[in-house]
């Protein structure tokens, strides 16, 4: 118990002393961390490249009115603005990296052919945190296919993102599919007027029934279907195809059967749920979205879905989180240091480090080796000839 309450204390400790160096929001990753969510960031990237995703490297910061445009008025709230000393015009700090790859694909790689396969990752800063996420700062990494409006587009971009983060070995990975097209469709051909659609919007985003069947008149049993029918896919889209649909709404329901049918025969162990009235949070998407969960993680991994990008083009893609990401990776092993002692020839220092051992280099002589690469938190050391274990 005395233990606890020293660590706790110890705990409470460094995080005031933090938040004495630091903005509230920020915080210094130090190792092994920082290594490994480098590790982890470089592993999602090479399983993007694979896929034939080539990676691009936006600036962190540029002029307001490109990160602006589109979709970015959305995050207006939360961008750290500052005036350029040079060209006189004010300049944004990117809260998101994918409208900066979208004008990209507009503006430089216009002449490209499409579908335009494009990756990135890197950090974005934010002016408040949310209490799932209350760090400001943190490492997003995503793709973006531009210029397809293909259903296979929306399948390959799911399975990458499922197949990415579980490539670093999360486990209990779930995908969450909407259609946020779906629920104004069925309003539409009910004939709600728009104050009423928008009522009818707000109850399903509550997840509010009682409130639905107030304000979505004739649409009132289709849509408390979409709020039941939330859960195991297979059996939602079961549920969906037996509702009287419009013919819009038909067609949207037999896009996500057989997307759903597409990501069952890649990727058999995953688990697919569907939430068939959800839009908070997908309000710019244009087509099939989703969101990634894993089971031993609070909040979300990533999300992404169909959209059109600000010049105009259709496009579908995801961002993962990389700090939410980390927190789904098993505990990571210590790392493993092996002590080189004073006057230790280069070649054989080189030649180790080539076989794949971390060294520790001692700067000055320290006596009894053993004892000095136990005190630097070795677990070998290097004799001349021999490791020898600490």
């Amino acid at each position: 118990m005395a233990n606890k309450a020293r660590a706790k204390t110890a705990e409470q400790a460094e995080a005031e002393a933090v938040s004495a160096l630091l903005p509230a929001g920020l915080r210094d990753v130090l190792p092994p961390r920082a290594e490994w969510e480098a590790q982890a960031s470089e592993t999602l990237l090479a399983a993007f490249t694979r896929q034939g995703y080539a990676r691009v490297k936006p600036p962190l910061i540029e002029f307001e009115e490109t990160l602006l445009a589109g979709s970015g008025q959305d995050l207006a709230g939360q961008m750290f603005r500052v005036m350029d000393p040079v060209s006189q015009r004010m300049m944004g700090l990117r809260t998101d990296i994918t409208l900066q790859v979208a004008r990209i694909a507009a503006s430089r790689l216009k002449p490209a052919k499409r579908p335009l396969r494009l990756c990135y990752a890197g950090q974005v800063l934010r002016v408040r945190g949310t209490q799932l996420r209350p760090e400001r700062q943190f490492a997003q990494a995503g793709v973006e296919l531009i210029g397809s409006g293909a259903l296979a587009a929306d399948l390959e971009v799911a399975l990458l993102a499922a197949g990415a983060v579980a490539s670093l070995g999360v486990p209990h990975l779930s995908l969450d599919i909407t259609q946020p097209l779906l629920a104004p469709a069925i309003m539409a051909a009910h004939g709600l007027e728009p104050r009423q659609a928008k009522a009818a919007r707000r109850a399903l985003d509550r997840k509010d029934a009682a409130e639905l069947k107030a304000t979505a008149g004739p649409a009132t049993e289709q849509l408390l279907k979409l709020l039941q029918l939330a859960g195991p896919a297979r059996a939602a889209l079961d549920g969906l195809k037996a509702l009287k649909l419009s013919a819009e709404a038909a067609a949207i329901v037999a896009d996500l059967d057989r997307l759903v049918a597409g990501v069952a025969q890649a990727a058999p162990d995953l688990l697919v749920t569907l939430d068939p009235g959800e839009f908070r949070g997908f309000e710019y998407h244009s087509g099939i979205s989703f969101t990634l969960f894993a089971r031993n993680v609070r909040g979300e991994l990533g999300r992404g879905g169909r959209y059109v990008t600000p010049a105009g083009e259709t496009a579908t893609g995801f961002t993962l989180y990389l700090d939410s990401v980390m927190r789904g990776l098993p505990a990571q092993p210590a790392p493993q240091l092996l002590y080189l002692p004073f006057g230790t020839p280069h070649d054989q220092a080189a030649d180790l480090r080539s076989q794949g051992h971390a060294t520790w280099a001692a700067l000055e002589d320290e006596g009894d080796a053993a004892k000095a690469a136990k005190a630097a938190g070795c677990s070998a050391w290097w004799d001349g000839r021999a490791i020898r274990p600490v």
